[in-house]
């Protein structure tokens, strides 16, 4: 991992709730430490397992942009809970005002002789839920009908808990989707707010450079109306003398 000049990016893993037939959702901050445009793109070592919304973007100076990371379910665990899966977020300073429909791969191309940096984050699985305690073995002349009744009970406990572990989970991606969208409209909307700023400005300029040129006109016009006058009063004078 290096040193990142152009983004400031929270956390450094990606850590993933793991349950097995479960998605499981992280995410990250992209935040633009410099006072220029910032395009970046994310690229993972397994395309297939993950899906990243939005995998490419334009950051505006000062600003931050939520990526969120989904893990598709997965069938098993891996081997002592290890993943060999990688993330790689590259960004490079594009033009100003430039928006998504901008970034092209070409863009991240090191062969164009482009500064790109490169920033490499590992994927750590975390267990969503600890191992229940070993039970204690019954004691001697316990009802096998209170055992019974109390190992149901206690299985009503598991399937209510990942029930309500699914429901968070499904409201948590559709939650994320939302941040995830009304970041990208927060994007456009200052992009479009400062191309008006420019525009503006332009308005002004020309405004101001019409202005000066019909007030020029004006002040000849006064000057030649000015030597009609002298003209005609000292006309009007050699007369009279």
């Amino acid at each position: 991992m290096g040193t990142m000049d152009l983004l400031n990016i929270q956390p450094k893993d990606l850590k993933f709730p793991f349950q097995i037939r479960k998605q499981s959702l992280c995410s990250m901050q992209l935040t633009n430490k410099t006072d220029k445009y910032v395009g970046f793109k994310v690229k993972t070592t397994n395309p297939k397992k993950y899906c990243v919304r939005p995998n490419t973007s334009v950051i505006s100076p000062g600003e931050t942009c939520t990526v969120t990371v989904t893990m598709q379910s997965q069938k098993e665990a891996p081997p002592d809970m290890q993943s060999r899966d990688k993330f790689l977020i590259q960004s490079v300073i594009v033009p100003y005002g430039a928006t998504t429909r901008d970034i092209t791969s070409d863009i991240f191309n090191k062969e164009d002789g482009r500064d790109i940096e490169e920033f490499k984050l590992r994927v750590i699985y975390i267990p969503a839920n600890p191992p229940s305690p070993v039970p204690e073995e019954s004691e001697e002349g316990s009802s096998p009908t209170a055992s019974a009744t109390e190992n149901g009970k206690k299985n009503a406990n598991l399937l209510d808990a990942e029930t309500n572990s699914f429901e968070i989970s499904k409201n948590s991606s559709e939650a994320w989707a939302i941040i995830s969208k009304l970041t990208e409209e927060k994007a456009t909307a200052l992009q479009q707010n400062q191309r008006l700023h420019q525009e503006l400005d332009l308005l002004k300029t020309e405004l101001n450079k019409q202005q000066s040129k019909t007030s020029s006109v004006i002040f000849a016009a006064f000057v030649g109306l000015l030597g009609i006058f002298i003209g005609y009063f000292m006309k009007k004078w050699a007369i009279k003398s």
